[in-house]
């Protein structure tokens, strides 16, 4: 199938895109937008807040960003008629119905909608697990039955994450997850979802009842969630819940084209629509930025791990090329199919995390970070400490002799430096706690198997127009290069700002 072949196939289709406001959602919309403006409509699901309407959303967040500048060069006056093609929906994953209270609204949605793509999820390692139980996995429920309704219904595409695999070793295939599926060294060898549901919903009554503070409740469930997840082989809340929402939509795949797209860490684009462009500070760029401001003097972390990155561009190509290659494979069937793509760098172009914290330590030496005052930030060469022990001997040794002495000060000075000690104690914590929230990570020892991937690359030929437009290749990416002229200076400029 030709590159051309599969952009043309998006012309006249309908789309519905949920978790339309999230960082890979926009450059999906605007790759599409930018490669096939004769798309019919994009439908984005957007949930209204108290203080923004959907419609000042969808221009102050998508539309209106510095993401969508070359599309808005490129076309013009002819902007105008083909954002009205792009229509917000109010709503919410978590809600029946995706939230979507007009019937009518609905109705004609299920009669037009050739596409779903549900990037919709909560990506916070600890977050609440009422939270992400609602997004997540109730979610995912919530969009199957929703896509079960539309009559015209070609793809369902689902974004996950590779790290559904919790603590893998060696090579992790594209596997699916069944229903009841744990992980190696789970304590409990059988996977409820309504039993999960139904514990969250027990511990937040119990903690209403017991009419504790938003707070305490909020505390609570997040360790509720990361309790639950261990219990059952996953290492936190995000992955084990994503993994749940896997479950929900497996059996989805008889009823139309089933796609589960796993992409590792998502960094800044590499080419389209331009190099560099980030949202946020996503996964290990946290760490850049308290190294580059000096807040950082160590790193934690095996130099020898692999750390799978991938950019976000290239994750977007895939999507598009798994979205047209499903629905040409299968032309004439009634036949639908799982397919699983693990879309990152560890098999075929692997990054140490020796090479990313010299890289780091390089470019902030050549392009320091700023202080208040304006003036450069200077670090020094980083500390790394290869194992969980010899970071917690750092902190023994380095930082709480200094909390106690502080709060011995502050004991015989009657309070008086209450407000450092309990700073300086916090900072600490702080650090022991994304320590051990990114530990999966940085000590990560498995590879993610791509063949499906691979495959997918392999189905697609460059046309004589040379398009060369759906490039997902990651051998293709010299990391040194882009993680020096493209990714850190992404972070500084559109992450940072």
């Amino acid at each position: 199938m030709e590159d051309i072949e599969i952009v043309q196939y998006f012309e006249g289709k309908t789309i519905f895109i949920t978790g339309a406001t999230g960082f890979l959602a926009k450059i999906f919309l605007e790759k599409i937008l930018r490669v096939q403006p004769n798309v019919k409509k994009l439908f984005l699901l957007i949930r209204p807040t108290t203080k923004r309407s959907i419609e000042q959303r969808l221009h102050e967040e998508i539309l209106g960003i510095d993401l969508f500048r070359v599309l808005r060069e490129g076309m013009g006056e002819d902007m105008i008629s083909l954002l009205e093609k792009v229509i917000p929906i109010p709503g919410d994953i978590s809600h029946d119905n995706l939230g979507i209270l007009d019937s009518g609204l609905t109705h004609n949605m299920l009669q037009e909608i050739d596409i779903i793509v549900n990037s919709a999820a909560t990506t916070n390692f600890d977050e609440r697990y009422d939270v992400a139980l609602g997004i997540n996995v109730l979610g995912a429920t919530n969009v199957e039955n929703f896509a079960r309704k539309c009559s015209k219904l070609e793809t369902l595409l689902h974004v996950s994450t590779a790290y559904v695999h919790g603590n893998g070793v060696g090579l992790i295939p594209e596997r699916a997850f069944r229903k009841g599926d744990t992980l190696d060294g789970a304590k409990i060898s059988y996977l409820d979802i309504n039993t999960e549901t139904k514990i969250a919903k027990e511990r937040l009554r119990e903690l209403q009842t017991q009419n504790a503070t938003e707070k305490e409740i909020t505390r609570a469930m997040k360790d509720l969630g990361i309790e639950r997840a261990m219990l059952h082989g996953w290492p936190n809340t995000y992955v084990f819940t994503k993994a749940m929402g896997e479950m929900v939509l497996e059996n989805f795949k008889g009823e139309a084209n089933l796609i589960i797209l796993r992409p590792t860490i998502i960094t800044s684009t590499i080419t389209e629509p331009f190099s560099g462009w980030i949202e946020g500070l996503r996964t290990l760029d946290s760490i850049f930025v308290a190294y580059g401001k000096g807040k950082l003097k160590f790193f934690v972390g095996d130099p020898e791990s692999t750390l799978d990155m991938i950019p976000g561009d290239m994750v977007v190509n895939c999507m598009v090329a798994a979205i047209a290659v499903a629905a040409a494979s299968r032309p004439n069937s009634d036949e639908s199919r799982l397919s699983i793509y693990h879309i990152g760098s560890s098999n075929c172009n692997p990054l140490k995390f020796a090479d990313i914290k010299w890289l780091m330590h390089r470019f902030l030496i050549e392009n320091p970070l700023l202080d208040g005052r304006g003036k450069p930030i200077k670090v020094g060469e980083p500390t790394t400490l290869n194992t969980m022990a010899s970071f917690h001997r750092y902190i023994a040794t380095h930082y709480l002799p200094f909390v106690k002495g502080l709060q011995f000060v502050n004991m015989i000075c009657c309070n008086h430096f209450e407000s450092a000690y309990t700073s300086a104690r916090r900072r600490i914590s702080h650090a022991m706690h994304l320590a051990e929230l990114y530990r999966p990570y940085i000590f990560f020892q498995g590879i993610f198997d791509d063949v499906n991937t691979k495959n997918l690359r392999k189905t697609i030929k460059t046309s004589q127009t040379g398009m060369n437009s759906l490039n997902f290749d990651p051998k293709n990416v010299q990391w040194d290069e882009y993680f020096l002229k493209t990714h850190f200076v992404g972070v500084t400029k559109y992450a940072m700002k």
